[in-house]
């Protein structure tokens, strides 16, 4: 039966194997003209040949009217669909060599153009950064070997950074010229780098009853007097559980040189009202304030409020100060003043800290945040056979209101 159905077919009978091998070989021919379009396996050269093969292989098959029409230029009419299918394959294989070439010069040019403008913002930094230490140093220099003041000493300090990671520095204004043994007219603590990430400013009353370690009871600002800067630390952890890491003290002929190198054309504030001291008199009002003046401003307290109108106009002069380092125009000019600043300063701040943290002083986002200590409702008026006129403060309601206003 399967030889007759072989003769019907008109072949011979053919095994399995040899009907696979006739596929195969009939199908090869259209494998191999497949591959002229893979790139990886044939070049553009064979391209471009095998189209132009094919292109005279269907004009052979075409009547002599369609080759008339190719001859009078209408060549489109001899394209056969399989042609017209091979001619479109190269034009969009073209277009899209084209379109990525061009994408590609793109992107490059913008990279090259966004290395360009990372070099210049780097060389930029690079140059602000030496700039400024360089500002920073000479600045410092001069006014170590400024003439007109005694020689500034630095105080054994035992200062450790805060639990938090801040940086709490110690701040201390003589209230006399030139003399170690006077008691410290300001005392205040200046945090940076603190959870609420800007600066903040704690003023200790000086009449402020306290424990001084190995020494007692008696007025907090008493504590420079028996034991420097480093006294003044160990009462601010004794009663408010503070660490400072650092001190700056400052005398009031040094405050008004640090003001004048910061500021050449006065600090501007708002006085609070008219005030007349040592012969300085100040009118009520928005002004611009040299050293001097300044200082008067800051240490007046003839008036009513006593040593709370004093304590909140320094806070006050801080806060404008803190607010006029923000200017720009400062920013090249800061780094050399801030080195005459240290220079005038009796401090074991590191040079290398103060121009690391210079620009985050300058930020003062908004000026800083102050507190007074003691804060209201924690004191009464008291008096002490030895010390006089006192305040008598609750130790645990102003370390608790410490700890909220440095954390928040």
């Amino acid at each position: 039966m399967l030889d007759l159905l072989e003769k019907h077919r008109g072949g011979t009978k053919m095994s399995r194997m040899d009907r696979h091998k006739n596929i195969h070989k009939k199908a090869k021919p259209l494998i191999e003209r497949g591959s002229f379009f893979r790139r990886e396996r044939k070049s553009k050269k064979d391209r471009n040949s095998y189209i132009e093969q094919e292109k005279t292989k269907h004009l052979s098959h075409q009547s002599q009217e369609y080759k008339a029409k190719e001859e009078k230029g209408s060549f489109s009419s001899v394209w056969t669909p399989y042609f017209s299918q091979k001619m479109s394959e190269k034009k969009t294989y073209q277009s899209k060599k084209g379109f990525f070439k061009r994408k590609k010069m793109l992107t490059d040019d913008r990279s090259k153009m966004k290395r360009s403008w990372k070099k210049i913002i780097l060389g930029v930094a690079l140059f602000f950064v030496l700039f400024s230490a360089s500002s920073f140093f000479v600045g410092k220099w001069i006014a170590e070997h400024d003439t007109s003041l005694s020689s500034v000493t630095a105080e054994k300090f035992k200062g450790m950074q805060s639990s938090s990671g801040a940086h709490n520095i110690l701040i201390l204004g003589s209230d006399t010229r030139g003399e170690d043994s006077g008691r410290a007219d300001t005392i205040m603590l200046l945090q940076l780098d603190g959870p609420a990430h800007k600066p903040k400013l704690i003023s200790f009353m000086r009449d402020s009853f306290v424990t001084i370690p190995g020494v007692g009871q008696n007025k907090i600002n008493s504590a420079y007097a028996y034991g420097g800067a480093e006294l003044v630390r160990q009462t601010l952890k004794e009663n408010f559980g503070l660490d400072c890491q650092y001190y700056a003290k400052v005398d009031f002929k040094s405050f008004e040189k640090v003001i004048d190198a910061l500021f050449v054309n006065g600090v501007k504030i708002k006085a609070e009202k008219s005030l007349n001291l040592d012969g300085v008199d100040i009118k009520k009002g928005i002004q611009k304030m040299n050293g001097h003046v300044l200082l008067q401003y800051a240490r007046f307290r003839m008036d009513e409020e006593g040593d709370f109108g004093r304590v909140r106009r320094q806070q006050q002069v801080m806060n404008a100060i803190f607010n006029q380092l923000k200017n720009p125009l400062n920013l090249f000019r800061s780094p050399y003043a801030a080195g005459k600043a240290i220079g005038y300063t009796s401090t074991d701040i590191p040079s290398l800290f103060m121009v690391k943290n210079l620009f985050s002083i300058m930020r003062g986002m908004g000026g800083i945040d102050r507190l007074s200590v003691p804060v209201n409702g924690s004191w009464n008026f008291g008096n002490s056979s030895y010390a006089g006129s006192i305040l008598v403060i609750d130790n645990e309601a102003n370390k608790t209101a410490v700890s909220q206003f440095l954390s928040k």
